[in-house]
């Protein structure tokens, strides 16, 4: 146990899994609030957690759950997601989740992969489970009673395996041993079960710890995103169980800005499309205020974001911007931070895909602190992080804890260290692929490192458009230049592989568009509608143009077409953590790119 790396918990305990850190936190402070849902409607106790933990390994072990299993979960974000997934950690066995928007083969997929024979899962989703096709031998459900073919919850945690040692059983999980398996989205082909270890964890979140979070029992967090994400099981649930922070669990991300001001989160990881949300919100306040809190908003903004530009080049504020920033907080940005329910904000993180560098100076200049992030499933979660002290927007920044990087003879970003998997469930190949002889991971970014050791994503290797001249582009660079400059093109994907110039399909934002809508005049319109109306079309236009003056003349998108319809996390277009997939893109949407090239151009089709 020693040459793992220990976290040392805030009872002065070194611990080495996650379930010893759980039996740490629970006795600190019991009476406190562990898990809670929107409002309070439920609240439970780390005396109540430990109790029930306590309770369902007892019920999973009488239905045969056993060191080294595997145990399936499809839940929403709720208490008893963590409640569950906490219990099968303390029998030794790996529990996982599936997204909620898996279909039935994907499912198939997964779970022959895991091998489990125990799935925990809500009414919502029981057609699902069961069109999978895969034989189960117990499924659990957390919502609804018993019948004859599934085990209520509440069933299973008042019926206990005769003579079943809890404390045996948790005291036997080795660092070792699986704590996890971690899907991935599936950008490429069939989805691969990055395995897990308590040691990952444990690397991962004292080097959290120490580098970024420092989160403790005073400390508030908001789980939202899908728990088959690496970010929201370590940096929500495992971060709980080894810090004692309180947890709001918020089942829709779609309503996580309703619950923010309830949440009122110390710390928040947002994925850029979040933060995107929050700046078009604040756009959308202000748009439907007066013209002089319109310009003061507007200056106290400018004035904020001014001073923080000032501080991410490095260089201190001097008397007048300072004092311009400090009275824009008093007037405006501290009202502003309290309304979204971020004024306790501590640490702001934004991770899993490139943010654009505006976005991230706009939340600099509200007053949030905030640390760009990068990583993958197979890091455990965060790899690189931005110094909370020293934003530098562009940049994934330093390595996290012990983690090594170098660049790869193509540029490929390398690492190795404590937190980086050991490979992929079942699958050799893929592994050998991935991870070499030495153990460095290669990640599939291609990237530069600086002499100060920060780091800056090109792009996914795999993704670099080749136009017919044979330049190499970052697709994911063009698009953000364009999402940059409007909150309207909700997605916006670059197409130019082997053609001689760029075009774009767009998507509209969903929410943005609805006020788009009332704003036309037109409270309703569907997008369709929105899609063809020339207002819409030229303000595409025009961030268009905008993303194409911060672009190389190679880079510059030509023409564009809006798509008549709204992508959902987990369709064919976006993974449910909103990654392009763009090999599948491509396919569906042959026509519309085909016509993007077509001369005369098409109705449809957009000069920029």
């Amino acid at each position: 146990m020693s040459t793992h790396i220990g976290f040392t918990h805030r009872s002065g305990a070194t611990v080495h899994t996650v379930p010893a850190a759980f039996q740490q936190t629970a006795v600190l402070r019991p009476h406190q609030v562990a898990l809670r849902t929107v409002g309070g409607t439920q609240q439970i106790t780390w005396r109540e957690y430990a109790q029930r933990v306590r309770a369902i390994a007892a019920g999973l072990a009488k239905l045969g759950v056993r060191h080294g299993d595997t145990v399936g979960l499809m839940l929403t974000n709720r208490p008893e997601f963590n409640l569950v997934d906490t219990a099968v950690l303390h029998l030794g066995g790996t529990p996982f989740s599936v997204y909620n928007t898996s279909s039935p083969e994907q499912i198939a997929h997964v779970f022959g992969n895991a091998g489990n024979r125990v799935v925990v899962t809500e009414q919502a989703f029981l057609t699902a489970v069961r069109g999978s096709g895969v034989p189960l031998e117990h499924l659990v459900l957390v919502d609804g009673p018993a019948t004859a073919e599934v085990v209520s919850l509440h069933d299973l945690e008042e019926d206990p395996a005769d003579g079943f040692d809890f404390d045996a059983a948790w005291q036997a999980v080795r660092p070792e041993d699986l704590a996890t398996l971690i899907y991935t989205s599936g950008t490429t082909g069939p989805s691969k079960g990055v395995e897990i270890t308590h040691a990952n964890i444990i690397a991962q979140v004292a080097a959290q710890q120490r580098d970024i979070m420092r989160a403790g029992f005073d400390d508030r967090g908001v789980s939202y995103l899908p728990a088959a994400h690496v970010a929201d099981r370590i940096s929500g649930h495992c971060t709980n169980l080894l810090t004692g922070m309180t947890i709001t669990c918020v089942p829709d991300a779609r309503e996580i800005a309703a619950a923010l001001p309830d949440a009122r989160p110390t710390t928040f990881f947002g994925v850029p499309r979040v933060w995107q949300k929050i700046k078009a919100g604040i756009e959308a306040r202000l748009a439907e205020a007066g013209p002089v809190q319109q310009a003061l908003a507007q200056w106290a903004i400018g004035a904020g974001t001014t001073a923080a530009k000032i501080s991410a080049a490095g260089a201190r504020p001097g008397p007048l911007p300072a004092a311009q920033r400090r009275l824009a907080d008093a007037l405006v940005l501290g009202k502003l931070r309290a309304a979204l329910g971020l004024d306790e904000l501590r640490v702001a993180a934004s991770g899993a895909a490139a943010i654009p560098p505006e976005t991230l100076e706009f939340l600099l200049g509200l007053g949030f602190t905030v640390t760009e992030v990068w990583g993958m499933s197979e890091t455990t979660g965060v790899g690189t992080f931005t110094d909370l002290s020293a934003p530098r927007p562009g940049s994934v920044g330093r390595a996290l804890g012990d983690l090594q990087l170098r660049l790869g003879d193509d540029g490929e970003l390398l690492v190795r260290g404590a937190s980086v998997t050991h490979g992929y469930r079942g699958m050799p190949e893929q592994t050998a692929e991935a991870i070499d002889a030495d153990g460095w991971l290669h990640t599939g970014d291609v990237a530069t490192l600086a002499d100060d050791g920060y780091v800056t994503i090109v792009d996914r290797k795999k993704e670099l458009l080749i136009t017919a001249a044979g330049k190499n582009i970052s697709p994911a660079n063009v698009e953000n230049a364009v999402k940059a400059a409007s909150s309207l093109p909700g997605v916006v994907v670059a197409v130019g592989d082997g053609r001689a110039y760029l075009t774009a399909l767009i998507v509209l934002d969903a929410d943005v568009a609805v006020l788009r809508a009332k704003a036309l005049g037109m409270p309703g319109a569907d997008v369709a509608l929105l899609a063809e109306h020339p207002r819409i079309v030229e303000e595409v236009r025009a961030a268009i143009r905008s993303g194409n003056t911060r672009l190389a003349r190679v880079e510059q998108i030509k023409r564009f077409t809006i798509l008549p319809r709204i992508w959902e996390p987990g369709g064919i277009e976006l993974t449910p953590t909103l990654k392009l997939r763009r090999t599948p893109i491509a396919a569906e949407y042959a026509t519309e790119i085909d016509a993007l090239y077509t001369d005369p151009q098409p109705a449809e089709v957009h000069s920029v």
